[in-house]
């Protein structure tokens, strides 16, 4: 019966309780036994534990008998909590009828909270505001009910207060869902289409995945087709989330669970696809679906080269559960064989580095990321680079585009000041501001993508004592006078070293990188010169000191042509030395990009 079934989910900016909320949801209705119990029982992942945010969307089935003495169906899917995912939230959004919006007592309405409360609006979602938090000393949930009161309409006394981690007022929150969110509009239809909100890789059923049935019903032995991909599969078990997979006879119309398809790579069931019957296809899909497209891009090599095939089956086996995550083999002067991987964000790029020092025991060193340039020639032809090694040489090209973002940042409005200059320096444009609330403004801007990547969100929490928040999203393609700046070490260029920057910052960011690499590159028996060139010549230059001999320690007297004559046959050998030497360039140096201040 759909009348009695319940599709929500969860939204909330990082670390404001989201994942403790749905641990005593799960522990309230009996769907986890207090022995089975732990904490963040939906976060599979070490990382997701460790970082305290959500990474990967999953789904569970309650059983609530409420007040009113009937039995409901109370589906939650937990979405991601960081904007890198923010397409996976859309696709989630999608799969419900309701959605919970959680606000810390203590740090009120973030960037975060805002873009996710927008997206479910979009969605069409009726919003259940929940003050998570209150037991805590430093809570004002007066004010914050206020906050959101003016933000969503209402009365603040309607805004429920709860403590997720106490487990205080839990049951009205399973009240309130019952009574608001509407039961899903399911139609018995003769075409079934099924909405993929997400998918993992399994060993022994292949692709798994996580459905909500929009129209018709879906049984394991039943035909079905992946409408994006147009690749007919017979499921090998269709089933609910209880919060472990458990098979079942048929998925029917409002229902949320999964389908085991037996396909070997998440490149097959890709997230916002549409699932129907093979026999009788849908003639459209659902709306919504598209490719998400890597945004930040950096070369991955093995510490030690021997390990390249190992970084390899690794990559091939995060990309199984990972379709946004891309790579193309790469080669470096400097460092040798590697690996060019694009990922959502920066937020996306940490996780994967960690992933593969700890999951699958790699030495690895990551690159500077960089993002993905347009570059029109003289021919009229438009190429996409995403490394700087990649750009042609500048006579060849006639205008280079970087990739804008709409960033909104939200912070007290003490802050104001320390923002606005911080922004500009980036080359970000002022658009606009808002007050959400009182004390708090959200600034709206429009930069750079490059000067996002590169500690823009340190930078920002350091400046502001850690109270501002930010949500960004892709704006368009701009041309700029951007040009190459590049590093020549002993008169190489180092390729792993080689940056695009503005025509303006190339002078300071080219002196900032020498003055860094002077320090980082070690002693040689030879001076080594390392130099920065821009726009076809050298803007900084600094050498590293020679380690010496001391020849003369035997010359304790004697004429002084004898010492010259020693000092003139170690001047030979050393450049004898700097001609066939091969300056080993530390890992720290390729990062040394990542540290530099923005002047």
């Amino acid at each position: 019966m759909s009348e009695n079934i319940r599709n929500f989910c969860i939204i909330a900016h990082v670390d404001h309780g989201k994942s403790t909320l749905a641990d005593r949801l799960l522990q309230f209705t009996g769907t986890i036994s207090d022995r089975d119990m732990t904490e963040q029982i939906l976060d599979t992942m070490d990382l997701e534990r460790e970082k305290g945010v959500t990474i990967k969307a999953s789904a569970v089935r309650m059983k609530y008998t409420a007040k009113d003495g009937k039995d409901y169906e109370l589906n939650l899917i937990d979405t991601p909590g960081h904007v890198d995912f923010g397409y996976e939230v859309s696709r989630a959004l999608n799969a419900c009828e309701g959605a919970i919006l959680v606000v810390d007592a203590t740090q009120g309405i973030e960037a975060q909270t805002l873009a996710n409360l927008y997206s479910a609006l979009n969605a069409d979602l009726e919003i259940i505001p929940v003050i998570n938090k209150i037991d805590l000393p430093s809570a004002h949930a007066d004010e914050v009910a206020e906050d959101i009161a003016a933000l969503i309409g209402g009365k603040p006394e309607n805004v429920i207060r709860i403590s997720a981690k106490a487990g205080i007022n839990i049951e009205q929150v399973l009240e309130t869902i019952v009574q608001r969110v509407p039961p899903p509009v399911g139609l018995e239809a003769d075409c079934p289409r099924a909405l993929v909100f997400d998918s993992h890789y399994d060993a022994y059923k292949g692709v798994i995945c996580y459905v909500r049935v929009v129209e018709g019903s879906f049984s394991a032995n039943e035909t079905i087709r992946l409408m994006a991909t147009r690749i007919n599969v017979k499921p090998i078990e269709v089933g609910i989330f209880a919060p472990v997979m458990k098979p079942v006879t048929r998925l029917n119309a409002g229902e949320v669970g999964y389908v085991a398809t037996g396909l070997k790579t998440v490149h097959d069931a890709r997230v916002g696809d549409t699932i129907t019957s093979a026999a009788n296809p849908a003639s459209e899909p659902l709306p919504g679906y598209f490719h998400p497209k890597p945004m930040v891009f950096a070369g991955i090599y093995p510490v030690d080269a021997d390990d390249y095939t190992d970084l390899r089956d690794s990559l091939e086996k995060l990309q199984l559960n990972d379709a946004s995550l891309t790579y193309t083999p790469e080669t470096s002067q400097a460092i040798g064989f590697g690996f060019r991987a694009g990922f959502l964000g920066l937020f996306h790029m940490e996780i994967i580095q960690e992933r593969l020092e700890r999951e699958y025991d790699l030495d690895v060193l990551f690159t500077a990321p960089s993002v993905e340039y347009e570059v029109v020639m003289g021919s009229g032809e438009t190429l996409r680079i995403d490394s700087p090694a990649q750009l042609p040489d500048e006579g060849m090209v006639t205008e280079i585009r970087e990739p804008w973002m709409n960033i909104e940042i939200i912070t007290p409005t003490d802050y104001y000041g320390t923002i606005m200059d911080l922004v500009i320096n980036r080359r970000g444009i002022y658009k606009g501001q808002e007050y959400p609330a009182p004390h708090r403004v959200q600034l709206n801007f429009e930069i750079p993508l490059a000067e996002l990547i590169v500690d823009f969100f340190d930078t920002l929490k350091s400046r502001t004592k850690g109270y501002a928040s930010l949500d960004y999203q892709f704006a368009e393609y701009r041309a700029d006078t951007l040009q190459k700046l590049e590093i020549l070490v002993n008169g190489d260029p180092v390729d792993a070293l080689a940056a695009i920057v503005h025509e303006k910052n190339a002078y300071h960011k080219g002196q900032a990188l020498i003055t860094k690499l002077k320090d980082i590159i070690p002693r040689q028996m030879f001076d080594v010169a390392i130099q920065a060139s821009s726009g076809g010549r050298i803007i900084s230059r600094a050498n590293v000191k020679a380690m010496r001999k001391d020849v003369l320690a035997k010359c304790y007297g004697g004429d002084i042509s004898r010492k010259k004559k020693l000092l003139e046959k170690q001047k030979k050998g050393k450049r004898r030395l700097k001609m066939v030497g091969n300056v080993e360039i530390p890992q720290e140096a390729f990062m040394a990009v990542l540290k530099l201040e923005s002047e």
